[in-house]
């Protein structure tokens, strides 16, 4: 029994996995409001070599519009401005010889839109890793079948990896509804 309950907890963790690697990804997509996130995969040259823009910097929000980024070096303003400029985040930094302030603009409703569609694709990327693990997990308990597990055990087995898929199934729904509510409120 404890093989089933190896395989179930595997196949939990995979979906724990996928639904966080969701959660992740959620918040790079920006709802309108300024948050430091968003710079998250900007890179910068710093001293000859890429890093990311907060090894180079402090980055805050002033409000929920605004967002600051001050260098810890003030050489660094103009690299950090180029490179979230070439970043393509639809921003435009302002810099003032001390800081770096970007004004997040609101959204426009085809943008909203578009977003949407990110934040729902992304949410299908999920799902599948979530399918994935229970494809896998379903295999391995028809491998142990296959080594003497009884039928009926395996059958319970299957059950629970179907319920515990469906749970994060709903749960991957919920992150995405909420996120597009989110998008779509001006």
């Amino acid at each position: 029994m404890s093989d089933v309950t190896t395989v179930i907890n595997q196949a939990k963790e995979a979906m724990e996995k996928a639904l966080n690697h969701l959660e992740i990804e959620l918040t790079k997509i920006r709802a309108g409001k300024a948050n430091p996130s968003i710079l998250d995969n900007v890179m910068v040259d710093v001293y000859g070599s890429k890093a990311p823009i907060n090894n180079a910097a402090s980055i805050n929000t002033q409000d929920a519009r605004t967002i600051i980024i001050q260098p810890w070096d003030k050489s660094m303003l103009t690299p950090i401005e180029k490179a979230i400029q070439m970043a393509n985040l639809g921003f435009n930094p302002q810099n003032d010889g001390v800081i770096i302030r970007i004004t997040v603009p609101p959204l426009t409703e085809e943008r909203r839109r578009e977003l949407s569609k990110n934040a729902k694709s992304v949410g299908e990327d999920a799902k599948v890793g979530i399918r994935n693990a229970r494809k896998e997990a379903m295999e391995l308990v028809k491998k142990l079948q296959k080594d003497g597990l009884p039928k009926d055990e395996a059958k319970d087995a299957e059950t629970k990896i179907q319920t515990l898929t469906d749970q994060f199934v709903v749960k991957t729904d919920k992150h995405i509804e909420q996120k597009e509510k989110e998008i779509m409120t001006v």
